[in-house]
Formats: C-alpha cells, sequence, structure tokens
C-alpha cells in the first residue's frame, strides 16, 4: 500500500485549541470541542480521513448511528478498519475510486485479492465472513439513505432456515451477501491440554528450556506477572479485553482455603453485555494478591516518584475506593457533570481510573506495566507474540494466542465436568436423577454462564470437540493389523 491511504482516527475533547497552535485562525472557526458538542458527537467516536485529508461528512455519520454508536469500543473499530480497508482498496489498487462510485466488479476484485490472490493477504473465511457482514451493512445503510444508487455488494436470496417447515418462515423474502464464504471450520477448536499449557507458559513466558530448567540467558523482568495473566485466563475462561479491564478493587487478591473466590464481571467490560460470575482457584488468587503487594506496588512508586500520574490527561478518580460501589466524577458535554459507578465504565474510561490512595493517586487498573501503566490488549498480544518467538527457538512445539486459553479452559472443563457428570447419574434411580439434573442442570449449559454465551448453540463447538477427542481415544485402541486374516486362513503365509 503507498504511503497515502485513510487514516482511523477516534473523537477526542481537550485536545490543544487551534488558537494556540495558530493564533492567526483564533475566530475564523470555532474549535473541536465545540464543533463535537454542537454535533452531539461523543468521544471515542472512529471517523475515517481521506488519503486528501477530507472528512467526509456522509461517510463518517455511519459511525454515529445509534445502533454502532451504542456498541461496545471494539465493534465500533472494527467496523471502521473493515469499511477502511475496502476504501483502501479502492484508493491504491482501483485508481484512487471513491466509495460511492464502487461497482460490484471492484469489489469481486477486492474479494479476490482477500481470499485468493497469491500475494494477498489470504485470510480465514470466518474473517473474511466477518468483514463481509459489516462493509455490507455500510453500503445497505448507505443506499437505504440514497448516498449510493447500488451497493456494489451482490446479494443473494436468503437460504431458508433448516427448521423452517413452509415458506413463511422468518428469513422469507431476504437477502444476504453473495460472497460468503462457505468453508468455515465451525466444528474445528483448537485447544491446549494442561501439560501442552504448562510446556508453552514455562518456555515462553518464564524462559526455561526445553528440558524445564530456568534458561541462563533469559532476563524477563515481568515473567511472574506474565504468567500469572496467562494462569488466570487458562482457568477462569475470561476473554482479553476482559481480563486486561480489570482494577485491582475488583478480583479476589488473597487465598482463604477454599477452592475457588468468585468475583462479578460488569456488563461494561463483558463482551455483548454478558455480566457474569467468574470463579478464580484459590491458588491464583493467593498469587494475584502477591503481585499486587510487590511487583505492582513497585512500579507504582517508580512512577508516582517521576510524577507520571500527575501528568495523565482528564483522570478518573476513586476518592472512596473502599466503599460498596466505588464512583467517580465523569464530565460530560458542555460541562455537566455525574456521579458514576465504577463498574459501568468501559474498558477505554478504565485506563484513565486513578485511586487516591495513602501515597497519592495511583491506577485502579490491575495489571500494569513497567511504566507504572495500565498495560494495553495490544501490549498483551505482544507479551503472547514473544513467548511464541521463545517456544520457537527453543524446539518447543506449542504455539498459543490469548483466545486459545479461552478454548481450552472451556474444553478441559466440559471434559471434567461431564465426566463427573456422568458418574454422579449411573449411581442414581430415575427419580434421583431427575432431582440432580433439575438441582445442577447441565455441565454445557454451566460452561455457557461461565464462557458469557448468549446462547447455547456458541458452546457448542466444545461438545464437538470432545466427540473429536473420544474417537481419537478410541480410534488408539483399533489395532494396526485389525484386517490381517486369521493365522491359517489363505495369505498368512502359514500352512493350513
Amino acid at each position: 500500500m503507498p504511503e497515502n491511504h485513510w487514516r482511523l482516527q477516534v473523537t477526542r475533547r481537550g485536545l490543544v485549541p487551534l488558537s494556540a497552535l495558530l493564533p492567526e485562525a483564533a475566530g475564523a472557526a470555532c474549535e473541536l470541542d465545540d464543533w463535537l458538542d454542537r454535533e452531539d458527537i461523543p468521544d471515542g467516536v472512529p471517523y475515517l480521513i481521506s488519503p486528501d485529508l477530507e472528512y467526509d461528512i456522509d461517510l463518517n455519520r455511519y459511525f454515529l448511528r445509534p445502533a454502532l454508536a451504542g456498541a461496545s469500543r471494539n465493534t465500533q473499530m472494527a467496523a471502521a478498519r473493515d469499511v477502511r480497508r475496502f476504501l483502501d482498496f479502492l484508493w491504491c489498487a482501483r485508481g484512487g475510486l471513491g466509495w460511492r462510485e464502487a461497482a460490484e466488479a471492484d469489489h469481486d476484485a477486492y474479494w479476490y485479492w482477500r481470499r485468493q490472490d497469491p500475494a494477498g493477504p489470504r485470510v480465514a473465511a470466518s474473517t473474511w465472513n466477518r468483514e463481509l457482514s459489516m462493509l455490507n451493512g455500510f453500503y445497505a445503510w448507505a443506499a437505504r439513505r440514497g448516498m449510493v444508487t447500488e451497493s456494489p455488494i451482490a446479494q443473494r436470496p436468503r437460504r431458508p432456515s433448516p427448521a423452517a417447515t413452509s415458506q413463511v418462515h422468518a428469513g422469507a423474502g431476504e437477502l444476504t451477501a453473495a460472497a460468503q464464504a462457505r468453508d468455515t471450520r465451525r466444528d474445528l477448536v483448537e485447544w491446549l491440554t494442561p501439560a501442552q499449557y504448562r510446556s508453552w507458559r514455562d518456555t515462553g513466558l518464564r524462559g526455561y528450556d526445553a528440558y524445564g530448567l530456568p534458561g541462563q540467558r533469559f532476563r524477563g523482568r515481568w515473567a511472574a506477572r506474565n504468567a500469572l495473566f496467562a494462569d488466570l485466563m487458562v482457568r477462569t475462561g475470561m476473554r482479553l479485553t476482559e481480563q486486561g479491564s480489570l482494577t485491582a478493587l475488583e478480583i479476589p487478591r488473597n487465598g482463604g482455603g477454599q477452592a475457588y473466590h468468585r468475583f462479578w464481571l460488569p456488563a461494561a467490560i463483558a463482551k455483548g453485555g454478558s455480566a457474569r460470575w467468574v470463579y478464580v482457584p484459590d491458588g491464583i488468587a493467593r498469587r494475584i494478591g502477591e503481585y499486587i503487594a510487590t511487583d505492582r506496588a513497585d512500579v507504582i512508586e517508580q512512577a508516582r516518584a517521576r510524577g507520571a500520574y500527575d501528568r495523565i490527561a482528564s483522570p478518573l478518580i476513586i476518592e472512596d475506593p473502599g466503599a460498596r460501589r466505588p464512583c467517580v466524577t465523569v464530565r460530560g458535554q458542555a460541562g455537566s457533570a455525574a456521579r458514576v459507578p465504577v463498574e459501568q465504565l468501559e474498558p477505554h474510561e478504565r485506563g484513565r481510573l486513578q485511586v487516591r490512595a495513602a501515597g497519592g493517586l495511583e491506577p485502579a487498573a490491575l495489571w500494569l506495566g513497567e511504566h507504572g501503566l495500565p498495560i494495553t490488549v495490544s501490549g498483551w498480544k505482544q507479551v503472547f507474540a514473544a513467548a511464541n518467538e521463545r517456544c520457537v527457538r527453543a524446539g518447543v512445539a506449542v504455539l498459543c494466542h490469548p483466545h486459545l486459553l479461552r478454548h481450552s479452559f472451556a474444553v478441559v472443563t466440559l471434559e471434567q465436568l461431564q465426566r463427573g457428570h456422568l458418574a454422579d447419574l449411573a449411581a442414581m434411580t430415575a427419580e434421583q436423577r431427575g432431582h440432580y439434573a433439575k438441582i445442577f442442570g447441565d455441565p454445557l449449559d454451566w460452561v455457557r454462564r461461565r464462557l458469557g454465551h448468549s446462547s447455547i448453540a456458541s458452546t457448542l463447538i466444545y461438545l464437538h470437540a470432545l466427540q473429536e477427542l473420544e474417537m481419537r481415544t478410541r480410534m488408539t485402541l483399533v489395532p494396526d493389523d485389525w484386517d490381517a486374516p486369521p493365522a491359517g486362513e489363505p495369505g498368512t503365509g502359514e500352512a493350513a
């Protein structure tokens, strides 16, 4: 791609005013904050700037529609990136074509580049379908408002639902993007066994060699913190953004002799608003307390001495950290202010959370880097990437990404629950089994709740993984010579 391409930005108040940068421009135009207030645009909304450095009002209005503006920050940014990717293709590969002029042939060429071009990214089917859904939504919205005469994305009638018993059903007459990929592998779930996970963690995060011994050249100061982060993820099934957004006020930090400690994951940081109880093993809760009291406290003291926390723009200060529901004062548009519970703050807002402690201000975030500031999602991805590189160099054939730990939690937990569930049921009468099911429910539904899935259909993929595991186990019992004729029959080489 050339240097000139579409740029993705987010709205932000509190920047240096234009009049301070260019005194001669004072009074020529309103300042950014005033314009954002007048247009009723909240902070953090994505917008795109063309390669010609133009702000297209029609285009960026898409990101202000209620369905998208009310979505999570990750969803908003994903939609903006998917639209920008197609606009970049039009600009760089289709002769500087604008988004209004794109035709079906242009999208067909985009499909080829994304999916099949030997020199292209050749993205997976699931990735393509997600991008296609976002882009199709954008052009459908633009077509309804007359911004384009026709969408460049070819359409086809939506196929009837398999459960439909007649032509009268929910999908009748609806259209969907014709370029949807059908080679998605819905039943394929990658996951790690506990032994594989320990091998990856010890080599990649702790710097051990392939023999399980501490590496002589490893200088990872944050090995204990990184290993704790991974251990918490693989034992709870939290998503990366969910776990990375936790504050030190929300999570259990001390062991207490019981097997598990639970805490409430707020809807504001849970994907899809899936607030739920999260169960933390006692040993991990104890290690969290040790991390808070040592490594985390050290970087806070050093950052405080540098005055790092005094320079944070627009901090959200928790004055009552010991309260049952800590609150912060949030400044709104036009100078308004409101007291908001911390549990209602979204991930991007939590980066500005500060606690007024005895020694001064300190971040509320649980996971801090060596600079004393919260570690971003991209920062954690870099930690995993570096761990994978160490495993490759050490000859450990296990690679891992954050979501793989969530899959591993689901498969291993479901297998353990299924085993115990079946063992309990086998020793019961029919009546007892009925009472048991009413009280303890279904293991699959329990895992669904722990993962925050709204539908059991999303959790079924892990049941498929167990079925595949069971099949692989049974196949090992089949002898290699299963089709060899018995001794004494023709073909054995022995006399009859």
